[in-house]
């Protein structure tokens, strides 16, 4: 940022009456953790870097310590990391009188960027792109269910038998919108001012389900907004008595809940999409059949940085508008990746394995990553189109099943650990074999109902 931004920031916080700023890093699971600090505490740490609890990256979504992790743990004492607030992040929030918002990320000892840091991970993959002469542009996309209910509500219920928003399966409602009509404007608006522009928001098909397309920006950005998002989305829900989840799958009667990622290569120089082609059929460039062929290549090495839950599983299954095949097609909605590539500034691909519960920083890093790991090298698309069902497209293999084989699978990769760090990959893998453990203990609603009586 220019030292003038950097001076308007400065200015504005000193200058707004609530004397306080907030400030949030995102965990492994992209839910980000933060608190308020004082105007004062916000000037002395600007420069110089602070420090933040690295439990957020030493414990799961639900607060339980890793026992697992090398990171940190009881055996390190759970000490301060070194941070830095992002200026470039800078928001006000509309619905808390503009209050000053600001992401952050880590560094280690020597002040480098931290190998587990999502945010950093991106900011790497980025270097990587621009390094190769190319500006990635993405944007993110996500579905998600709204319910009448409170966290207190939906806790006493325990999460059975939730009041959804709106009844019924009502995709692309006019109807819908307007009954919940308050809701939806503040979602379009307030995300607006936040800086979080939305192209699109429309319902979706399902009780209470809505989908936003966020307006695409440079990697960074992109991302940055996509994490805002999900609070954000979550802050205004809770003003309206509502309670929004990103699960990526809430039952197995109703469609699932995507977070596809859109995303281009653009020259740095010339400022041309470098995804599409005058010569070729379909307007596909060389480069993005390079492109398409690593992601092909490196999805079964990197899926939990796309499906990181064991929720997430549930979503990937036949005929539920979300993939299970390793394939790609022109504008065909049930494959891996969907190229769209009508015109020289729109070409572009969207990764559809991606679930609305991911960490929007993993995400777009991993398709980033190993789209260039095509590129770089000079993969051949050599696998077809898919033209009609992708479901029954078995020519080059399924997704991993659960979160477990997919662990394993990246755990072992050595593409993984090329393209996205030894450092990331090792922790990220036991965070996610932690999550599987917590998985096999937990005695579920299914297995009464299976088992209670007939066994």
């Amino acid at each position: 940022m220019s030292s003038k931004e950097t001076k308007d920031i400065i200015d504005y916080i000193s200058n707004h009456p609530s004397r306080k700023v907030k400030i949030a890093f995102a965990d492994i699971d992209g839910v980000l953790r933060g608190k308020y600090i004082s105007v004062e505490k916000f000037q002395s740490i600007v420069k110089s870097g602070t420090g933040f609890c690295d439990v957020i990256f030493g414990w799961d979504a639900g607060d339980v310590a890793y026992d697992n992790a090398t990171f940190t743990g009881w055996h390190s004492g759970y000490p301060d990391a070194k941070a830095r607030i992002a200026l470039e992040t800078f928001r006000k929030i509309p619905w808390e009188n503009d209050v000053a918002f600001f992401l952050g990320e880590f560094v280690d000892s020597a002040e480098k960027p931290s190998p587990i840091c999502p945010r950093q991970l991106v900011k790497k993959v980025l270097n990587d792109a621009r390094a190769a002469g190319y500006e990635p542009i993405f944007s993110q996309e996500f579905e998600w269910f709204n319910f009448a209910e409170t966290p207190q509500s939906a806790n006493e219920k325990k999460f059975q038998n939730l009041t959804p928003l709106t009844p019924g399966m009502f995709g692309y409602s006019i109807l819908r919108s307007t009954l919940q009509n308050p809701f939806f404007t503040d979602l379009f608006e307030l995300l607006t001012k936040f800086n979080v522009p939305i192209e699109g928001l429309h319902t979706e098909t399902g009780p209470g389900t809505y989908e936003a397309a966020i307006q695409y920006a440079g990697i960074l950005e992109a991302s940055d907004r996509a994490v805002f998002f999900k609070t954000a989305v979550k802050e205004i829900a809770y003003r309206h008595g509502v309670m929004a989840t990103f699960m990526a799958k809430i039952s197995e009667n109703l469609p699932g809940c995507g977070g596809h990622v859109h995303q281009s290569l653009w020259d740095s120089e010339v400022k041309t999409n470098l995804f599409h082609s005058e010569k070729d059929a379909h307007g596909m460039s060389d480069i993005l059949k390079s492109y398409i062929a690593g992601q092909l290549l490196c999805l079964p090495h990197i899926l939990p940085m796309y499906a990181p839950t064991i929720n997430s599983y549930k979503r990937l299954v036949e005929g539920a508008w979300a993939p299970t095949t390793l394939t790609w097609g022109i504008d065909n909605r049930t494959v891996a990746l969907r190229v769209l590539c009508g015109g020289s500034k729109s070409a572009r691909l969207e990764t559809r394995v991606i679930g609305a519960d991911v960490n929007p920083y993993l995400a777009m890093a991993a398709a980033l990553a190993s789209g260039l790991y095509g590129v770089k090298k000079k993969l051949k698309l050599s696998q077809p189109a898919t033209t009609g069902n992708g479901y029954r497209d078995f020519s080059n293999g399924v997704l991993p099943g659960n979160l477990f084989e997919a662990t394993q699978a990246m755990k072992k990769s050595d593409v993984a650990r090329e393209i996205l760090g030894e450092g990331f990959v090792n922790h990220f893998t036991q965070t996610r074999e932690w999550e599987w453990r917590q998985h096999l203990r937990a005695v579920t609603d299914w297995e009464y109902k299976r088992y209670f009586e007939i066994i």
